[in-house]
């Protein structure tokens, strides 16, 4: 395991819940915090309107351009620096004794990928600051950070509670494994409620996966309980999740191609679009 924990925040009303999840985690985990901002890269340049206009006009209009263009980077970087103070205001208030900030330009993910490498855990809102509340829009970079992180990614919901259940979906491949040796190792589940649960057709084979990672959770010394259930999986957990009495859905990540996901949707984008609570997804 690494020996922080990566927070991302961008200054959405996610981010104060990625700070207050992530204080959670760390006191937990014995772990400091480093809280990420990411400056992403102009994604449509300023246009250039001045080919038809008089030479000295046109010189003139372009140093206005250049003026405002640094306007607004000074201004980016200021509103960064506030949204990494907040956090780790927040933070610190959660009990965190070390924190750290980082204010960085260029792509999250690239970005990410210099950070994650000692990381225990990456922490994010499951909605960024432009999302569309109405349309249940995932944050625009989500899918993008799980699929490329080597680490566990912690899908903060819109608001904090402590977690004392969690439901792992559990289907026996390596995902599920990895998610499985994690609970069984981290201290953060100590003294919290497991439940193991695979949807689908019974088999010999699925419940002896079932048990195998039932008897390692017990093993650890944790409340866990295990069992299969009929129907669909995003139906089913989804129903469960609604139902109450789960505070944190663990399940594998992205079992398919993004391409392939264009045409068949996604099992993992649906389930964490559909449940109001955190997701903690393992690839």
């Amino acid at each position: 395991m690494g020996n922080k924990l990566v927070a991302l925040v961008d200054g959405s009303i996610y981010s104060k819940s990625v700070c207050e999840n992530a204080a959670w985690l760390a006191r937990r985990a014995g772990t400091p915090v480093e809280v990420l901002h990411v400056l992403g890269r102009r994604d449509v340049p300023v246009t250039d309107l001045s080919g038809s206009i008089a030479l000295g006009a046109r010189s003139a209009l372009l140093a206005d351009l250049a003026e405002l263009d640094e306007r607004r980077a000074k201004l980016s970087q200021q509103k960064g620096r506030a949204i990494l103070e907040d956090a780790k205001a927040i933070l610190t208030e959660g009990g965190v004794a070390d924190v750290s900030t980082r204010l960085m330009n260029g792509d999250i993910v690239e970005t990410l990928g210099d950070f994650e490498a000692d990381a225990e855990l990456i922490v994010i809102g499951k909605r960024g600051e432009g999302a569309d509340f109405a349309k249940m829009h995932l944050g625009s970079n989500l899918e993008r950070v799980v699929r490329s992180s080597k680490r566990p990614v912690f899908v903060a919901a819109r608001g904090f509670s402590e977690i004392g259940s969690v439901l792992v979906a559990f289907d026996g491949g390596p995902s599920a494994m990895k998610a499985v040796d994690y609970i069984a190792t981290s201290p953060v589940f100590a003294g919290v409620s497991i439940r193991l649960l695979t949807v689908g057709n019974e088999s010999a084979e699925a419940a002896a996966k079932l048990e195998s990672a039932r008897a390692r959770l017990a093993a650890a010394g944790l409340d866990v309980a295990a069992g299969i259930q009929p129907g669909q999986p995003e139906t089913v957990i989804a129903e469960i999740v609604e139902q109450g009495g789960v505070d944190l859905l663990v399940m594998g990540a992205y079992g398919h191609s993004r391409i392939r996901s264009l045409f068949i949707g996604s099992t993992t984008s649906e389930m964490i679009r559909s449940c109001k609570i955190p997701v903690l997804l393992f690839r």
